[in-house]
């Protein structure tokens, strides 16, 4: 987990590298769409951006593209209804080393398709600030990753689990860290609106769990009970 020394584009809290054990977890094959979102909570996109303190207009709307406007505690809130809705499993958010762990696919470059120093090959696989045209686009457009899973470059960012927290002292049983008073949550992949280089496998974003942005999603993870 995290970026070496040498790759191109990283940033100091990427690192050090480290070992992480996950244990098995099943996760969305792409990201939670608007159409998913109003069939668990009812409102729309443009019900969600009405509510946000942060009303930049809407950059894409339709029932297969991803939602957005959510913070993480919306987040939350949508994985608190599923876990009514299907009592057999226990849905929640992914934790960081669980997210990249997904995403990298048994890779260890810079993206799950390979290093792409130029971004060449970045188009087939994410929608990103030189391919989106200023827009989210519809989930699963691209070519998938090694394991089946669309958009973990690119599209919107993703809410994960964890409070944000140098890795000197985060967790390497692929838990969520959670023991600080830290309101920043982890945003990881990149979206529609970011450069290339922020899109990599290793890179890592924050914001307050109480922020909506108009570039920021998510998907879920489950185990069964």
């Amino acid at each position: 987990m995290g970026s070496p020394d040498s790759e191109q584009g990283r940033m100091d809290w990427e690192g050090p590298c480290r070992t992480v054990t996950v244990e098995s977890f099943e996760l969305m094959t792409t990201e939670v769409t608007q159409g998913m979102w109003f069939s668990v909570m009812g409102t729309t996109l443009a019900e969600m951006r009405d509510r946000s303190l942060y009303d930049y207009g809407l950059f894409g709307e339709g029932e297969d593209l991803p939602m957005y406007y959510v913070s993480w505690d919306d987040c939350m809130a949508f994985i608190s209804a599923l876990n009514e809705l299907d009592p057999g499993h226990v849905y929640g958010l992914p934790s960081e080393a669980q997210w990249e762990y997904a995403c990298r696919a048994g890779t260890d470059s810079r993206y799950y398709w390979g290093d792409d120093p130029d971004s060449t090959v970045i188009d087939g696989y994410a929608w990103f600030q030189g391919n989106s045209e200023g827009s989210v686009r519809p989930v699963a457009l691209g070519q998938p990753n090694g394991w089946g899973l669309y958009d973990m470059s690119g599209n919107v960012w993703e809410w994960c689990r964890d409070r944000w927290i140098g890795y000197e002292t985060a967790p390497s049983d692929g838990s969520a860290w959670e023991s600080s008073e830290v309101v920043d949550r982890v945003l990881r992949g990149g979206s529609w609106s970011s450069p290339a280089a922020l899109c990599r496998s290793a890179h890592r974003n924050s914001h307050s769990h109480e922020r909506t942005m108009i570039n920021a999603g998510f998907r879920v993870a489950r185990t069964a009970r």
